[in-house]
């Protein structure tokens, strides 16, 4: 008997994470598209501040080339936002509200735990102020991470992903 409520608990745990997604309710601040399995609006996952900070947030300071000093960032883990929208490719499209485009390799987001930043300073990101979403990698903690090719991915603006 206790092995079938496990079980039972363990299926009802993995239907939270698949198919539908909760709609949002506030002003949409992102779109994801491309090989997702879980949606809510037309095969696409969109998401408002609110839904976005569900998820959970972590913070961490670090010094980046657009700021003085070390600067705190609170945003989700896009490892947890990938998995939450049941990501399967390889790269994502990111795309800004200006059009900027870059390429991010998804191994990026679990290997050096990057976040989509929503708040600067323990304030939440205006657009003239690389908001509402950053993509901010943990640049001071690994000497690699210090060079264009990360500074590059590290888009602001955010608007939209496209998983390819």
């Amino acid at each position: 008997m206790r092995l079938i409520a496990m079980l039972l608990s363990v299926v009802v745990c993995t239907q939270v994470w698949a198919g539908e997604l909760p709609k949002p309710t506030g002003k949409v601040v992102l779109t994801m598209s491309g090989k997702i399995e879980n949606t809510n609006e037309n095969g696409k996952a969109v998401f408002d501040i609110a839904s976005l900070e569900k998820l959970g947030l972590v913070s961490f300071q670090t010094a980046s080339p657009w700021y003085n000093g070390r600067t705190t960032f609170t945003g989700v883990p896009l490892q947890k936002l990938m998995d939450y929208v049941g990501a399967k490719g390889t790269d994502v499209k990111v795309i800004a509200l200006n059009d900027y485009t870059t390429s991010v390799p998804l191994s990026d987001f679990k290997k050096y735990n990057v976040i989509l930043a929503l708040k600067i300073n323990g304030e939440y990101m205006r657009v003239r102020d690389k908001g509402p979403l950053f993509i901010v990698y943990p640049y001071d903690s690994l000497p690699e991470l210090n060079n264009q090719i990360y500074y590059s991915r590290s888009a602001w603006q955010i608007s939209s992903m496209d998983i390819e």
